[in-house]
């Protein structure tokens, strides 16, 4: 019988959310819901060192931003928990006794002096088959001694008894098998008895199996882990129901190879977290992509793209889209470049399909911040409808749209010195007559009764209105202009017309 689909993602409570993890939390999302299944947010918080207060809440708020639900977790609950490996100490206590019970594991008092002196007298020193016989462990030890050292409290640690020179194989649903000798892998540390926690390697092994989990996709950063997890499911017993394995490719740097970090965002000018974080230590800020004005539809479009294609010409696709379409088939195995250009490419092109009455939401706080408060949602709609296909970022509609808002703070001035002449103060005046006389401001309407007395004027129709939209918006840019006049009040753009007269000097005839 085929096991249902149940997927984990399992971040460390440890800072913000890296771009990378996202996607990861993206595809295993995905493939979820393509196959009915279930989705898991499974904190793995074991090293207590490494803990950063808030950064739990920044991981739920972060996801669920993006669109990303989950199905089983600490706040969603579920019949697999507890969903933080704080709380199954006695789980992973129970597991790695069933471990040295069956001889798969043993215990080690070496400290950590003596550890960093096998180091400096054996070169690449590794801890494993060929020198755990030289090493402070119950394999060397009489049983009495190791039970004397922990009834006094020495501190140990349990470490996985690796056979050598044997294949490992992990089958992959991305690579194909990958084969590995295990006399690489070294006697992994899977329990310390400092804290009483395991480490990731036993923890993660336990819960996925506990868990059900029946599909591991995580980064390409695991692979060389992967053959001491299969051998720890072989350990267990439960081979039968070891999970496949998805290992994803990095993301790398927008420019030539590595992998994508913080600093290159730094460098470069964009986010690599999904939300504004602050380091609670250093005060640090670190910019968000809902912040910066990215919509999370847009991110969502991207970061699919990232290291997976549909097999077509698709570019353009919903979160739907994406359900129906995905597969591991068409995931690369090589790393996937970080084209940050593209992600601001989706974000235009989604700002450009998205609902003016929503987008003016979004806008909202953009106005407060430039000191526009108790704007009237239907007209800022209209407004950012008419600015919403120049802009690429959220905050890009007060830059191209500013004028909607206020008056021009001063006037451009490559504008004024090519477009203001001597006579252009007259007739302007003219025009102020003109649109006094205008008692239906819409569009066609305006624009007619306009270019009809510029004609019967004789007057050069681009140097009259080139001068009118600079005396309204402050510049030669914008809409059509007879829109603009048709949402601002006549009154405001008379006004600004009479301001212009006023503050811009006219040149000399």
């Amino acid at each position: 019988m085929e096991r249902k689909v149940r997927v984990r993602f399992a971040p460390s409570p440890t800072g913000p959310l890296h771009i990378g993890g996202v996607r990861t939390a993206l595809y295993n999302y995905i493939f979820a819901r393509q196959n009915g299944g279930d989705m898991i947010l499974r904190i793995e918080d074991t090293d207590s060192r490494r803990f950063v207060p808030g950064a739990e809440e920044y991981i739920n708020e972060a996801l669920h931003w993006l669109g990303i639900t989950f199905d089983e977790g600490v706040r969603e609950g579920g019949e697999y928990g507890p969903y933080k490996q704080s709380e199954r100490r006695e789980i992973y206590k129970e597991n790695v006794q069933k471990l040295l019970d069956a001889g798969k594991a043993y215990i080690a008092f070496d400290t950590p002096e003596e550890l960093e002196a096998a180091r400096e007298q054996t070169p690449n020193f590794q801890y494993d088959a060929h020198t755990r016989g030289s090493m402070r462990n119950s394999l060397t030890m009489p049983k009495e001694e190791v039970d004397r050292l922990i009834a006094d409290g020495v501190q140990y640690v349990v470490r996985f008894k690796i056979e050598p020179d044997r294949d490992v194989i992990v089958n992959d649903l991305i690579r194909g098998e990958v084969k590995i000798n295990s006399s690489i892998l070294d006697d992994k540390v899977l329990y310390k008895s400092a804290d009483n926690l395991p480490t990731y390697h036993l923890a993660n092994i336990v819960d996925d199996h506990l868990m059900e989990v029946s599909h591991v996709i995580r980064g390409e950063e695991w692979l060389p882990s992967a053959p001491l997890h299969v051998l720890l499911y072989e350990a267990f017993g439960w081979t039968d129901t070891m999970p496949r394995f998805v290992h994803l490719p990095l993301l790398l740097k927008p420019v030539g190879n590595g992998k994508l970090s913080k600093r290159d965002g730094d460098k470069l000018g964009f986010p690599v977290f999904l939300l504004e974080w602050k380091d609670p230590v250093s005060g640090e800020i670190s910019s968000g992509y809902r912040e910066k004005g990215y919509l999370p539809e847009a991110v969502v479009n991207f970061l699919a793209l990232l290291g997976w294609n549909p097999g077509d010409d698709s570019e353009m696709m919903s979160m739907d889209d994406l359900i129906r379409k995905f597969s591991f088939e068409h995931c690369s195995k090589s790393g996937a470049k970080f084209d940050y250009k593209k992600g601001i490419w989706f974000n235009h092109e989604y700002l450009g399909k998205t609902d003016d009455s929503i987008l003016a939401q979004l806008f909202m706080p953009v106005l407060a911040e430039n000191g526009v408060e108790n704007a009237d949602p239907e007209y800022v709609a209209k407004a950012v409808g008419m600015v919403k296909g120049r802009a690429d970022l959220v905050p890009d509609l007060w830059t191209q749209g500013d004028f909607f808002f206020r008056a021009p703070q001063a006037y451009a001035e490559k504008d004024v010195k090519k477009r203001w002449s001597a006579d252009t103060p007259r007739i302007m005046e003219e025009l102020i007559e003109v649109l006094e006389g205008i008692d239906d401001m819409t569009s066609a309407n305006a624009e007619k009764i306009v270019l009809d007395w510029i004609a019967s004027k004789g007057y050069h129709l681009g140097n009259v209105m080139n001068a009118f939209r600079l005396a309204v918006v402050g510049a030669c840019r914008g809409p059509h202009m007879f829109d603009i006049t048709e949402l601002m009040p006549k009154e405001e753009v008379i006004a600004r017309i009479r301001r212009a007269v006023k503050e811009i000097p006219a040149p000399e005839k």
